[in-house]
């Protein structure tokens, strides 16, 4: 894999991030204008961790369960005016492309180390697919296979074998079909196709 490809891609996810973000700040803004009370409820709730905190330092009026209980309240009331507005729950989160890593590319494990999301693993696939030979498979495969280019006619002298070109390939295409459907047992064995560059 290249550094340099995967920083152009981490890159791109970066930009990719921070547009959600943007956008959702623009969707807030807009919103927040004909619900006001929305507003305030998020205000609330991204400062609760810290009033939480102060209130049970300062005098401890509140139990954890009441504090907890303030917050399911906010969370339902955000849920019914969104709902009233026809809007989806999750319209005050940002829009992702990718809901697993959130556009950053890596998603964290349970013993807090990193690992690389599929959809980055996947783009990186495509790059190095795109570098390949085989960009053109929906036009150059097995469906699209055509026999009957091949000679039916048995020449040993020629073609040193005592079968016809077409029987030879269709019987190579049927062992490729073979290897493809099964690629996952390790007892399959390989393919090797030898030959001077250009042949068929």
């Amino acid at each position: 894999m290249s550094n340099e490809v995967l920083n152009s891609l981490l890159k791109e996810y970066e930009q990719k991030k921070l547009k959600a973000e943007l956008n959702l700040e623009k969707k807030k803004e807009d919103l927040y204008i004909k619900a006001p009370r929305l507003k305030e409820i998020e205000d609330n709730l991204n400062h609760f961790a810290i009033n939480t905190a102060k209130n049970i330092l300062q005098n401890g009026n509140y139990s954890l369960e009441e504090l907890q209980q303030k917050v399911n309240n906010l969370k339902r009331e955000k849920a019914e005016i969104l709902e009233n507005l026809n809007l989806p729950s999750d319209y005050l989160t940002p829009d992702y492309n990718c809901k697993i890593c959130k556009d950053t590319g890596y998603v964290m494990l349970e013993n807090y180390k990193t690992q690389m999301c599929n959809c980055l693993k996947q783009k990186l696939l495509n790059d190095s697919f795109n570098k390949s030979n085989m960009s053109n498979l929906d036009k150059e495969n097995f469906s699209t296979f055509n026999e009957n280019i091949f000679s039916d006619e048995v020449d040993i002298s020629k073609y040193r074998f005592n079968i016809s070109p077409r029987r030879n390939i269709v019987c190579i295409k049927n062992k490729c079909i073979e290897f493809v459907e099964n690629f996952d047992n390790p007892n399959q064995k390989n393919l090797l196709f030898t030959g001077n560059t250009g042949l068929r």
